[in-house]
């Protein structure tokens, strides 16, 4: 039996019609709406309701695990003023739909999954938790997360000076001596003129 906490999920998007010029390009766009705690589900999607001004759609069967190895990634979102769901979702081809519709791939209460995600550029977007998920978050995290203990730096007056190429540097204090000699230079104490 595997001691990793999961909780199943509900994912809505919604179908809007894009304000403005913008809309000369593009004149839908899914936005995502809300993610719940909800009973476990085989996943599916379903449209809930299709009007004039666009529709909204639920996906079930999605899952967020808690897995203590990312415990970093979850403090990480439980240290902002709202932590927050991040979803990965794609466009894909719905049975009986005209259009393609968004599909969660993933769901995530995880700094490190969202950065990941959108380092791929994947389309991720975020919606706030609700203050239950929150307290099981940080009842996860109260108790899995632990800091990297900070290591002392050294001081950078004790490394060894060297130069471009790795070669050990000497510094001298003392005066300014030049090779050649010459009027004006250091060995000499010239001066210059006529």
């Amino acid at each position: 039996m595997s001691d990793v906490p999961v909780l199943p999920v509900q994912v809505r998007f919604r179908r809007e019609a894009v304000p403005g010029p913008m809309a000369r390009w593009q004149p839908w766009r899914w936005v995502l709406v809300d993610v719940w705690p909800h009973a476990p589900s085989l996943p599916h999607a379903t449209c809930v309701e299709r009007s004039a001004e666009g529709e909204v759609w639920d996906h079930l069967g999605c899952e967020v695990a808690l897995h203590r190895d990312d415990a970093e990634g979850l403090y990480l979102n439980l240290s902002t003023e709202q932590p927050c769901w991040w979803v990965m979702w794609r466009l894909q081809d719905l049975p009986g739909e005209a259009e393609p519709a968004p599909v969660p791939l993933e769901v995530t209460l995880s700094y490190h999954d969202a950065g990941r995600w959108l380092d791929a550029q994947e389309q991720v977007d975020r919606v706030d938790a609700p203050p239950e998920v929150v307290a099981w978050l940080r009842d996860f995290t109260d108790t899995h997360y632990r800091p990297e203990p900070k290591r002392r730096q050294r001081p950078e007056s004790f490394k060894p000076l060297t130069d471009r190429f790795g070669n050990p540097v000497r510094i001298s204090t003392g005066a300014v001596r030049r090779k050649g000699g010459g009027a004006g230079t250091a060995e000499t104490g010239g001066t210059h003129g006529g």
